[in-house]
């Protein structure tokens, strides 16, 4: 009987984590995910390791445990609210850009700070498609921890305005409109068009019933790409 209690406290506040830890990750904010800086990658690792002990190691103090993680998330909340407001604060929190190829020129003592050598300039150069320190220009270490490149005049890319390519503007952003015979409702509405609209377009192809496509998208002249399921 002790041991079915057991259970069921260990189910019961591995619930109660999950939906505290999916809540606090919500009002934390995708930051966490799109720009990883030092101070995000601690704060995440932390909250990811009380939430783990909270629900793997037995323990009579699991709303002790539990007001933990809330005022962790609500003091890296705060932190970067601060953040947001100073840039002060910013700059201590999540640092800044550090430039390690300057006008073409390797520096050596930002190499140095960093804690990179070569090796690692180069490699991180050749995740961006450059093979060569000499078509850089400028190369900036990001905060996050990227690397930003300005290659040299000479090397970058030919752009269409640079050979006078007229330039369309799409009219939409290609997005999905029918996914498994179900209209994505969403989209539609965002794109500004309407279902009418939609089963017009399917009857211009002989469908008749959105159960009839896999997968329907409208690409960004307007046209709809369409599989029949």
């Amino acid at each position: 009987m002790d041991e079915q209690i057991g259970y069921l406290q260990l189910i019961l506040e591995t619930i109660a984590t999950f939906f505290v830890l999916l809540l606090m990750t919500r009002l934390l904010g995708k930051k966490q995910l799109s720009h990883l800086t030092f101070f995000n990658y601690i704060t995440g690792i932390t909250i990811g390791s009380l939430a783990a002990n909270m629900v793997i190691i037995s323990s009579r103090n699991f709303f002790k445990e539990l007001t933990t993680l809330i005022v962790w998330c609500l003091l890296s909340m705060i932190i970067a609210y601060i953040g947001l407001k100073s840039g002060k604060a910013r700059v201590v929190l999540d640092g800044q850009p550090t430039i390690l190829v300057k006008k073409g020129e390797i520096d050596k003592k930002s190499l140095s700070k960093t804690r990179l050598n070569i090796d690692d300039l180069t490699m991180m150069l050749r995740q961006k498609d450059v093979f060569s320190i000499a078509e850089v220009d400028y190369a900036i270490l990001e905060p996050n921890g990227t690397l930003s490149v300005l290659k040299k005049p000479q090397y970058q890319n030919v752009l269409k305005q640079d050979v006078k390519i007229n330039i369309i503007t799409p009219t939409y952003i290609p997005s999905e409109i029918i996914v498994d015979g179900k209209i994505i409702e969403r989209n539609l509405k965002e794109l500004g068009l309407s279902n009418h609209w939609l089963a017009k377009q399917l009857e211009l192809v002989g469908v008749y019933s959105v159960q009839e496509v896999l997968y329907a998208e409208i690409q960004s002249d307007g046209e709809l790409f369409i599989q029949r399921a």
